[in-house]
């Protein structure tokens, strides 16, 4: 077993805590313990461990307000997390794994039982942990792997696939989701309209990405429309198989908190830029993210943005976006050839920005 696998023990009993950890050690587990609930959830948050084994019944903080607690927190939600209870706890392990706990042991247990389940939630979350490829050949294959988690029968086979020319609506805000979209091939833009009529680009897509998923969990209308930049290849997970997905495995439940709490940090530091930037500064940022978005292989690429979609993107009128540009151009911190921008300068254009 990897040495470097860290397992915090929660449990109020000091007998208990100590027989349960010494078996972890032997099995070379790094054991960290907490005598209580309270300082179970301060070490979880602290030293981030790859497992947690936690007790039911403890004084102040039981094992659910624990497990409650680390599931708040986006750097604790994903971590396995396995209850020690009683027999006569039994009939309330309902209430734990609808909450989302992976696990439980029944106390007393046998050495082996313990370490089963500890080798087997760590090897599926490690499983659920790997690197996909960004592709449909990796949708498919991190499809493949939550089915595996969860032992589900049936997982978006009915899956559609659908192809979008350029320009070309994926839903509109105001529409009501029936799944979640995953883009195979292309770049997707999702913006919000204003009264007036003008866009505000909240966000550039890129193939290997979800998009509109937060519409779907919150059970709303979309905030905002989505729109190809290129040829796009999309595909759609049935809403029905992505909430089978979310509420079965906490895995891919994790998964998600992650990606929603990155898309809130982006829009806050979006909006902040838009109230404090200068037009300079926010044309800098938005050319230094669509490099990024549009780069293939690591490998910086010139690309191709209307300035109507850049204007969105910053936020200000086309005519202000258009001088910036010319001004970058004779700065030298740009070329543009053959309606292709090249950033010639990053260290200048960076700093700028910032």
């Amino acid at each position: 077993m990897n040495t470097t696998k860290k397992i915090l023990l929660i449990e109020d009993n000091q007998e208990m805590r100590e027989n349960t950890a010494e078996i972890l050690e032997l099995a070379n587990y790094k054991v960290v313990t907490a005598a209580n609930g309270k300082a179970g959830v301060e070490m979880a948050q602290k030293e981030i461990p790859d497992l947690i084994v936690c007790d039911i019944m403890m004084p102040d903080l039981d094992g659910y307000g624990v497990l409650y607690l680390l599931g708040k927190n986006t750097s604790t939600a994903g971590i396995p997390f396995i209850f020690l209870t009683a027999k006569a706890e039994k009939s309330d392990l309902r209430k734990g794994m609808s909450m989302g706990a992976d696990d439980y042991i029944t106390k007393p247990f046998e050495e082996m039982e313990l370490l089963n389940a500890v080798d087997t939630r760590l090897k599926k979350n490690a499983l659920f942990k790997k690197e996909f490829s960004k592709n449909v050949e990796g949708l498919d294959e991190f499809l493949a792997a939550a089915k595996g988690l969860t032992e589900l029968e049936k997982l978006s086979k009915d899956r559609k696939v659908l192809h979008f020319r350029k320009k070309e609506m994926v839903y509109m805000e105001g529409d009501e989701p029936s799944g979640i979209v995953f883009i195979n091939k292309g770049k997707v833009k999702t913006f919000k309209t204003h009264e007036d009529g003008k866009e505000l680009i909240t966000s550039i897509h890129q193939e290997g990405e979800f998009i509109g998923y937060s519409d779907l969990i919150e059970n709303a209308e979309y905030k905002e429309s989505a729109e190809t930049l290129e040829e796009c290849e999309i595909s759609i997970i049935p809403r029905t198989d992505f909430f089978a997905l979310l509420y079965s495995n906490r895995d891919v439940a994790a998964k998600f908190i992650r990606m929603l709490s990155n898309n809130l940090q982006d829009t806050e530091e979006r909006l902040i830029n838009l109230a404090y930037n200068s037009v300079r500064k926010r044309v800098a940022d938005a050319l230094l993210v669509l490099q990024e978005r549009y780069q293939k292989n690591g490998e910086k690429t010139p690309f191709s943005v209307s300035r109507e979609d850049l204007a969105s993107i910053v936020g200000t009128a086309t005519e202000s976006v258009i001088r910036t540009l010319s001004d970058f151009k004779e700065e030298k911190l740009i070329d543009i050839r053959e309606k292709q921008i090249y950033i010639l300068n990053f260290e200048k254009l960076s700093k700028l920005k910032n």
